[in-house]
């Protein structure tokens, strides 16, 4: 069973090896939420995700062993810390990843060094693929969570916001196999034997959840969170957060979405959806937190840029900055300039136009206008709304 001891023995061996990250204090997230919030940037790491302190740990034993080739499977961030680290230590590195991944997390991989094999349309089947690769090449298997060495080494994170930050009372963390979970969970019950340990799931993948509250929830297909997409815990990480941690949150795709959004732009920092988990708790359960000075872990900041651009205008709708008005109106010369006159005096930008006559239920003599605007917020939107309608307009905001 992993201890403070193999966790101490993890951060002398990675000393100088992997960053330091900061742990901040964000007054702004603090007065949100009602909580005092220290941010821990793992997403500052090389490869922008905790995962290099955890392969770091285990290569650096396996080099020490003797051992020339690892083999790992992995469809993000596990696969960018083995490779990057498999290639400082001088070990052959092999990933197996499923067809899905994306090119860009295929091509980072072997810009390390790695070599990829590209297997099944899912991560069991190129865990399969994985451990049948590393039996018949005599290659070691580095698990990306369900591992001593790999558990001690993401325990480190721990180490870090305890000495920088003493006085926290809650820990909350992000949880997929529960790697990053159990190794803190070890160190800070070791260091403040009183201090709140929380792990955050999304409700599409609830596995460790259910396993440890010992309820049962439809498992999804697909989330936001991809980091955190695991559909069975691990042996040795369910055995320590059973033990350990104090309790589990579910958080929905919304939650995450406006994580994702405030971290960047009050923080101006970018994480992944796993990454946002931790604040999405936050945001979903205030009352668990209210008060208390909590630890956050911004575990990765790998994010698609398309992904990225969706959360972002999806967060515009919600904020009311981003709407779509529909005004009905006659049909005649000069009517749309008439309307887009009416909310350039109001204060907002036209970022979209469509007119529609063939599909409505308007007299033939009238057209349905739709706007796509951008504006303050929802006060605003509401006074553009005013404006048209006090120059003789029928509208209304669409959802």
């Amino acid at each position: 069973m992993v201890s403070i001891e193999h966790i101490r023995q993890a951060a002398g061996r990675l000393q100088g090896q992997v960053l330091a990250t900061p742990c901040l204090e964000s007054r702004t997230l603090s007065e949100i939420v009602g909580a005092q919030v220290f941010l821990k940037f793992e997403n500052l790491q090389f490869t922008a995700s905790f995962k290099e302190r955890g392969a770091c740990n285990k290569l650096a034993q396996l080099a020490e062993q003797g051992v020339r080739g690892v083999i790992a499977m992995s469809a993000g961030n596990h696969a960018q810390g083995v490779a990057y680290h498999a290639q400082r230590l001088g070990l052959a590195a092999t990933i197996v990843m499923p067809r899905f991944t994306p090119g860009v997390k295929i091509e980072r991989t072997r810009g390390f060094g790695a070599e990829v094999v590209l297997h099944g349309d899912s991560l069991d089947a190129a865990r399969t693929h994985a451990y049948e690769l590393a039996q018949a090449r005599g290659l070691a298997f580095v698990h990306p969570y369900d591992d001593e060495a790999i558990i001690a080494g993401q325990g480190t994170v721990a180490l870090e916001m305890l000495e920088a930050v003493p006085s926290l009372d809650t820990l909350v963390v992000s949880v997929g196999g529960g790697g990053l979970l159990a190794g803190m969970a070890v160190a800070a019950r070791a260091l403040n034997p009183d201090i709140e340990l929380v792990g955050v799931q999304t409700t599409r993948f609830p596995a460790m959840f259910d396993a440890v509250k010992h309820t049962r929830h439809e498992q999804g297909t697909s989330t936001i969170a991809e980091g955190i997409a695991v559909g069975t815990p691990g042996e040795h990480t369910l055995a320590l957060i059973a033990r350990l941690v104090d309790d589990m949150l579910l958080v929905d795709e919304g939650d995450i979405e406006q994580g994702v959004l405030m971290l960047l732009e009050i923080e101006k920092t970018l994480v992944e959806g796993a990454g946002a988990a931790g604040l999405a708790a936050l945001i979903r359960h205030p009352q668990h937190f209210a008060g208390k000075r909590v630890g956050l872990v911004l575990s990765g900041g790998n994010i698609d840029p398309l992904l990225l651009g969706a959360i972002i205008e999806r967060g515009m709708v919600r904020a009311g900055r981003l709407a779509r008005l529909r005004v009905s109106a006659r049909d005649v010369p000069g009517v749309l300039a008439r309307i887009t006159a009416v909310v350039a005096e109001a204060g907002a930008n036209v970022d979209e136009v469509h007119h529609q006559r063939a599909f409505t239920l308007l007299a033939a003599q009238n057209v349905e206008i739709e706007l796509v605007l951008q504006t303050r917020g929802r006060e605003h939107l509401a006074a553009v709304l005013d404006a048209l309608r006090g120059a003789g307009f029928e509208t209304d905001a669409q959802p």
